[in-house]
Parts: C-alpha cells; structure tokens; sequence
C-alpha cells in the first residue's frame, strides 16, 4: 500500500468498515475487459476469515464470467464527505478490497448466506422463500486476503 499510514490493520475495524457498508463491487475476469458488478450481501466471520454470500440470477454475464474464472476481488467503501484542505478538496472515506474465490452454495448454505444477505440489508428474521432459490443462485466467497484503507483529515 503506497500511503501504509492510511492502512486499517487491524482485523475487527476492517470488518467493521464492510458491517458499515451497504454495497460491494465485485470484479470478475472478464471476456476482453474485467467486469465490475454492485452487490447486496451478507457476511460472516469465521476463524477471522470474511465469508461473503451475494446471489445473482442462474443465468447472466455475471453467472457465466464466475463460470469460467471463479476468482474475484471485491470491493467496498464508504464517503464520509469532501473537504477543503487549504490547498486542494480531498476525500474523506474507509475502504476495504479482498480476493476470493466465488463458489456456489446450495441447500442450507445458501439459505444460510441469503438469511445474512437480508439480515444485513436490515430485515433480520425476514422469511426465507425456499421456491425463490429455484431461480437464483447464491455465491460464497471467502475473501483469502483483505485489507482496509482510511483517510479523515
């Protein structure tokens, strides 16, 4: 990391920054170009390690990419506000990027990683429609390297 103060360190405030955000971008290998999709997601954390579930239609560029190269970088961020700093405007925010595999999940996982998807866009408890995984599919990606980045002036 090129600005190493700015780097979040330690593990529990990157989780916090993804707990704060409302969105990720993931990126996949694309066909000529890479392609970068925003998500909805759940998350967990187990044996500090971020496991992700994001779902997505059984069919579609982004279902066929993952298809092809399963591995991903994701991102995430948050814009506190723009400031003046007395000799140009910055940007106030906390990020985080990762890598990962996405791999799809089925039965009770994928129930599991679609109750933590809608329990983090803020109906925890929401009834799970088992007909509604007939057409989606639920991906997990265990993020195998994770960093966070912040700046506030």
């Amino acid at each position: 990391m090129r600005k190493a103060d700015r780097e979040i360190k330690d593990f529990n405030e990157v989780v916090d920054v993804l707990e704060r955000c409302d969105t990720i971008r993931i990126g996949i290998f694309g066909e000529e170009y890479p392609y970068v999709v925003p998500l909805s997601f759940g998350y967990e954390v187990i044996d500090n390690k971020i496991i992700l579930y994001v779902h997505g239609a059984k069919e579609g560029k982004k279902h066929d990419l993952i298809g092809r190269n399963s591995k991903v970088c994701i991102e995430a961020d948050i814009c506190h506000r723009f400031t003046d700093t007395g000799h140009s405007v910055t940007r106030e925010y906390e990020s985080i990027i990762g890598y990962g595999e996405a791999v799809k999940v089925f039965d009770q996982e994928a129930i599991k990683g679609l109750e933590l998807l809608v329990a983090h866009c803020g109906f925890d408890g929401y009834p799970i429609n088992e007909e509604a995984l007939k057409v989606m599919t639920i991906y997990q990606i265990t993020l195998e390297y994770v960093t966070g980045k912040r700046r506030f002036v």
